[in-house]
């Protein structure tokens, strides 16, 4: 690991850490502290992932939508308006709409052909947003001066790895570049998560072995046609199961790649120096 004790990581003038679990357990509080701290970079993935790798995707699909309302199309074809979507960190609303929900066209699904089109853009934009760690560290440094660097991971990192495979390319960059850490959730967090989905769902990305899976068991289980989905339904039925499907390989991953800190140790974290402590000990449990 980048820094394989304790003392190492105390004593880095620079330190670099990505962060990776389930979405809601404090990823982007902590990033959001430490980068208030003043001394460290903030590098959001789906930030990334909105603005370089799948922009125009997004532009594109809501310009179809407002191409099919005459007043807009009118004022398009004659570029009288702009659209564009506003992501931000905080704000990351149009790449989860673009990405969709499969099912019933009136309910506002998309076919599973299309969807799952989207879902492998977003399997490929994710793996370059996560390989360009290393441009961000390089320019957080000799462009903006900032010593130390985190990097936001999404939750669907676990998907497009191998964490048993001492060569995977991507784990195997990561790792040179940054300490990974898993902020790992007990089994309350996982009902709370589960609650606050089903509340309000939201399109999420999955390994497409695992969604041909779920998508065929639900329409077998449910006795349903593509076209009779509801896709609220079904991404809730799929959530829990994805969140079962996810926490082995996070772990594969603390384990062979990184290390382990908890969602109620993260949320006790109120400043930089809270972070770094709390680090050091996730390395002493380690070694």
């Amino acid at each position: 690991m980048l820094y394989p004790t304790a003392q190492s990581w105390r004593d880095a003038p620079n330190k670099r850490i990505l962060f990776f679990g389930m979405s809601g357990l404090g990823k982007t509080y902590v990033s959001n502290v430490l980068r208030s701290a003043g001394t460290w970079f903030h590098y959001s993935i789906d930030y990334r992932i909105g603005t370089r790798y799948m922009g125009e995707f997004i532009a594109d699909n809501a310009k179809a939508e407002a191409m099919k309302v005459p007043f807009l199309r009118e004022l398009l074809l004659s570029d009288s308006i702009y659209i564009g979507s506003n992501i931000s960190f905080e704000n990351l609303t149009p790449v989860a709409a673009y990405l969709g929900k499969p099912g019933n066209p009136e309910l506002g699904g998309l076919p599973m052909e299309e969807y799952a089109k989207r879902q492998e853009q977003f399997r490929q934009a994710e793996i370059r947003a996560l390989m360009d760690t290393e441009y961000f560290i390089t320019r957080s440094q000799t462009l903006y001066d900032y010593p130390n660097f985190i990097c936001d991971s999404g939750g669907s990192i676990c998907e497009w790895v191998d964490a048993t495979d001492p060569n995977d390319p991507i784990l195997t960059e990561l790792s040179k570049q940054t300490l990974m850490i898993w902020i790992k959730g007990d089994d309350a967090h996982t009902e709370e998560l589960v609650r606050r989905f089903d509340r309000a769902p939201k399109p999420m990305s999955y390994q497409p072995e695992f969604l041909e899976r779920a998508w065929t068991t639900y329409l077998d289980q449910h006795n349903l046609t593509e076209d009779r989905v509801n896709p609220d339904d079904f991404i809730r039925w799929t959530y829990a199961q994805a969140l079962a499907h996810r926490q082995p390989r996070y772990q594969a991953m603390a384990e062979n790649w990184g290390v382990t800190v908890t969602a109620d140790e993260i949320s006790q974290v109120k400043t930089a120096m809270d972070f770094e402590s709390l680090i050091a000990k996730a390395l002493e449990r380690r070694g």
